[in-house]
């Protein structure tokens, strides 16, 4: 399925900083999502989470550009960040129906964990065991 994913073309070392690039910004939106959803009502977490998604998908491929200026020389300075995605994009994105690509399949599972992590419940304040 992933035949000739750009991933595949990186070196060892290339696609170790990717995974280690990608970890980081999965953990971070994550983090995001949980602190932009855990004190709003459960009606509103759906919304706040498609936003942060739609940004995520909107602007990540700006950082990992900057990871490839680091990998292959001689790329320039310059944005890659074009016009949001369109709807449609990202419910492909969601569905499993864009590319067949190890990235877009990523940012799918990347994107359900997002909602898993907006829609999880606040935990309750432990009280002292010895009262």
């Amino acid at each position: 399925m992933y035949e000739g994913d750009s991933f595949l073309t990186l070196t060892v070392w290339g696609q170790v900083g990717l995974v280690f690039v990608s970890v980081a910004f999965a953990l971070a939106t994550l983090g995001i999502t949980r602190v932009m959803t855990v004190l709003r009502p459960l009606l509103l977490r759906p919304p706040i989470w498609f936003v942060l998604f739609i940004c995520f998908v909107w602007a990540s491929p700006q950082g990992y550009y900057a990871y490839y200026r680091l990998v292959f020389d001689g790329l320039p300075a310059q944005s890659v960040i074009g016009a949001p995605p369109r709807p449609e994009e990202l419910i492909a994105l969601l569905t499993f129906r864009g590319p067949a690509t190890l990235s877009a399949h990523s940012v799918g599972v990347l994107g359900w964990a997002m909602l898993v992590v907006a829609l999880l419940p606040r935990r309750k304040k432990c009280r002292d065991a010895a009262n």
